[in-house]
């Protein structure tokens, strides 16, 4: 770990991750294969007005919960995650991509459930840097089975157990409500009081209530309250507030890109934190996973809120420069945040 800095405030975010080594997080949700395919410009194609790439290479890596749970491990949480994943070849290599850190035994391959997977094609000469030209989806099509999810409620109430907190990821595939989420972790509590539960739903978001924390960006909050909020700060305000209402969360984390975060909780002014690092932004892929994680392990080792949100910050604004979807280690966090202490 880095120095510890000089700054009260960062001591207390250093402190908070060296709580965090070995917090137990279990992640619910929806599991993607996320494939990228590279190759190097040839030429442009005779048959029709597009490049022709020389193919180089493929890699996969898991995506949505897979990479909440992902980023839990890198920064020294227990990950444990409790997801669908085909007997396909997409769910046979997207598990295989998963270091030992992350524990899939509760993930459940049901026979005839196909793993979503988005293939991302990368195109670049030998001296530049591989920037995405097409993105192809392919997404199960056939709705979630009855005894898929029966299988899958099994798994997360063995997982559950000892938890620390809850990292709810719903990308919409059709495995998770919100009341299968409140069944599964409304009486969760621990001898410190009640488990952090937090939730990052792209579609749902007004409809998962009384949880601990949700992270919508500002683009979902737009869309969920119909509303645009801009560089308005005003706007900002009401739609923030009007989300902690709506959902009785304990908190509300709107991610704003380049213009950071803002946090807002019951009873208390809105805390503004401005964005970390550099806005030459390298890829945005899986960037809220990394936000969500870094959220939910802090509170599970017992930040408050604000410090959670601060240490989620720093996790975005590294993960941002990293291409395709990514990780943010415990070490690289500390150094940023004792590089922040030291006014670097």
């Amino acid at each position: 770990m880095a120095n510890v800095p000089a700054d009260p405030n960062l001591v207390r975010l250093t402190a908070v991750l060296r709580a965090a080594r070995g917090r137990r997080v279990v992640v619910l949700g929806d599991l993607l294969a996320d494939e990228y395919v590279s190759g190097r410009i040839a030429r442009v194609s005779r048959e029709a007005p597009v490049l022709i790439l020389e193919y180089d290479s493929t890699d996969i890596r898991p995506g949505g919960a897979g990479n909440a749970a992902h980023n839990v491990a890198a920064l020294g949480g227990a990950a444990t995650l409790v997801a669908l994943a085909g007997r396909d070849d997409a769910g046979r290599r997207v598990l295989a991509s998963f270091p030992r850190s992350v524990d899939t035994r509760h993930v459940v391959r049901p026979a005839g459930y196909r793993t979503p997977l988005k293939t991302r094609i990368l195109a670049g000469g030998i001296h530049s840097a591989k920037q995405q030209v097409v993105r192809i989806d392919r997404h199960a099509r056939a709705p979630i089975a009855d005894g898929w999810r029966a299988a899958w409620l099994r798994a997360a109430a063995r997982a559950l157990r000892g938890a620390d907190a809850v990292l709810v990821s719903d990308y919409g595939s059709g495995l998770l409500s919100p009341a299968l989420v409140s069944s599964l972790v409304g009486g969760l509590r621990t001898g410190r009081g009640r488990v952090p539960v937090l939730v990052d739903s792209r579609y749902e978001l007004l409809r998962y209530r009384r949880l601990t924390a949700c992270t919508p960006n500002e683009s979902e909050v737009e869309l969920a309250l119909g509303t645009s909020i801009g560089n308005n700060p005003r706007a900002l305000e009401r739609a923030g507030r009007a989300i902690l209402a709506r959902t009785g969360m304990d908190a509300v984390l709107v991610t704003r890109g380049s213009r950071g975060m803002a946090l807002f909780e019951p009873g208390a002014p809105t805390v503004h934190v401005p964005i970390h690092g550099s806005d030459e932004i390298a890829d945005v892929t899986g960037a809220g996973d990394t936000v969500m994680a870094t959220l939910t392990l802090a509170l599970a080792a017992g930040a408050t809120m604000a410090d959670a949100a601060r240490l989620a910050n720093y996790a975005g604004g590294l993960v941002v420069m990293k291409r395709g979807t990514a990780t943010v280690t415990a070490r690289e966090l500390a150094a940023a945040v004792a590089a922040a202490a030291a006014g670097r």
